[in-house]
């Protein structure tokens, strides 16, 4: 099974589970974004002119705590070679744990238990976000970012038929750009049951991530051995030792120690 996981598909999966986090972001912990940060800064900018009823304190929070993640996820993965690694792995659970904690005090509390907790909590789940959005940016596949899709609509149209008509691409942009409208459909949908379970479910798929990027990089790193083929004498075995064959006249001769074998027969 782990073999047939594929990186750009687990990106996928964490783009849904951002849909679902921002749905409830803005549907229920007063309109902030926990994965898309140029929703907050626009928000942020046109409450900065006083004339409208946008929140402040919750976009300006869960801005700082995605940049704190992000620059945590950066500094865990700075020396990490290219690809998924264990680091990878302990991040992306990270990033679960947050969100299930997260979950669990909206089941157990909800988001009015205490004054400043949905802004908390947003914050919360910005950290998480934080952490994801880097985590994808070290693995690196190509116009999925996890977390928004401004640049991959762009990438989308332009390369379009209507555009430069480079297809290449394509079909992964159309796949992150309709997984995170899916993740956002479902984050609203179970935000009508309850926010809690909105953010269990992005966590459940989160760690899932986790745990296949980790067996699949496993099962990479230990390739089956071959078995079929003639097989090869150690690189330490000394030239004279290996049975090498040469024919004199047609007639097969062996050297090494076939040789003494074969000349022993023949003496009387």
């Amino acid at each position: 099974m782990a073999r047939r996981v594929s990186l750009p598909g687990l990106m996928l999966a964490l783009t849904f589970a951002t849909g679902v986090v921002d749905a409830v972001g803005y549907l229920r912990l007063d309109q902030v974004f926990a994965g898309n940060m140029t929703g907050n800064v626009v928000i942020l900018g046109m409450a900065a002119t006083g004339t409208t009823d946008l929140p402040v304190l919750g976009p300006a929070v869960a801005l700082v705590l995605f940049l704190a993640g992000a620059a945590l996820g950066g500094r865990v993965l700075r020396t990490a070679e290219s690809g998924w690694d264990v680091r990878c792995t302990g991040l992306l659970t990270g990033v679960a744990l947050i969100l299930g904690l997260a979950a669990l005090v909206l089941v157990v509390a909800g988001a009015d238990a205490i004054p400043g907790l949905r802004p908390a909590i947003a914050a919360s789940l910005a950290l998480a976000m934080g952490m994801q959005a880097a985590t994808a940016r070290h693995l690196a596949v190509k116009d999925v970012t996890t977390v928004v899709v401004t640049s991959t609509l762009t990438g989308l149209a332009a390369d379009s038929r209507l555009g430069a008509a480079r297809s290449q691409g394509a079909l992964r942009r159309a796949a992150a750009v309709a997984w995170i409208i899916l993740g956002a459909a479902a984050g609203a949908a179970l935000c009508q049951v309850h926010e809690g379970f909105a953010v269990a479910v992005a966590a459940l798929v989160v760690l899932a991530v986790s745990a296949l990027g980790h067996l699949a990089a496993r099962s990479d790193s230990h390739p089956v051995p071959a078995t079929t083929g003639q097989a090869t004498p150690p690189a330490d075995t000394p030239a004279s030792a290996r049975p090498v064959a040469r024919t004199d006249k047609g007639v097969p001769r062996a050297t090494g120690p076939h040789l003494a074998r074969h000349q022993g027969k023949g003496r009387p």
